[in-house]
């Protein structure tokens, strides 16, 4: 899959399925979430590899490049019905910038250009909900830990 780049500066490059880039968007979920799982949790080093291994394996992962610093990892999979978007990432450095609004505008017209709606799911405990919210995601069920969310298909302006 390819994910095009966001003017003017920001790549998206495909993560090889291998063990380095594994690494490398471990590394990013640590930096990102460790604070809110450890928060509940604790961290278990293992077991979030686990997980991640299975999440890297059953999804396209993307380094998110910016002025040819990396800033992050991103998840965006067309599906029959929608688009899942999911393990993003940024490094602690780099949120709170902006960075994760105009990535995810970006990724989300893109999903309207195919006219499909784009679900993910995220900590409840965890803050980002408010960015997720500001740009039209709703949550349409929850399990003991996540907030699942939609955002429908933005209709074209007039």
């Amino acid at each position: 899959m390819h994910l095009p780049d966001l003017p003017p500066d920001i790549q998206f490059h495909a993560l090889p399925k291998d063990e380095q880039a594994l690494g490398f968007s471990f590394e990013a979920k640590r930096a990102a979430m460790g604070p809110y799982i450890v928060q509940r949790w604790g961290w278990d080093e293992a077991l979030q590899m686990r997980l991640h291994r299975e999440r890297f394996g059953e999804k396209p992962f993307f380094k998110v490049v910016q002025d040819d610093r990396v800033i992050g990892t991103v998840s965006v999979m067309p599906l029959a019905d929608h688009v899942r978007f999911g393990e993003f990432y940024l490094f602690p450095e780099f949120q709170r910038h902006g960075l994760g609004g105009a990535i995810l505008r970006h990724c989300l017209a893109l999903a309207d250009a195919q006219g499909l709606p784009v679900r993910l799911e995220y900590l409840k405990w965890n803050p980002v909900g408010t960015l997720y919210r500001r740009h039209g995601f709703a949550v349409i069920g929850e399990t003991k830990v996540h907030w699942l969310m939609e955002r429908a298909v933005a209709k074209p302006s007039t």
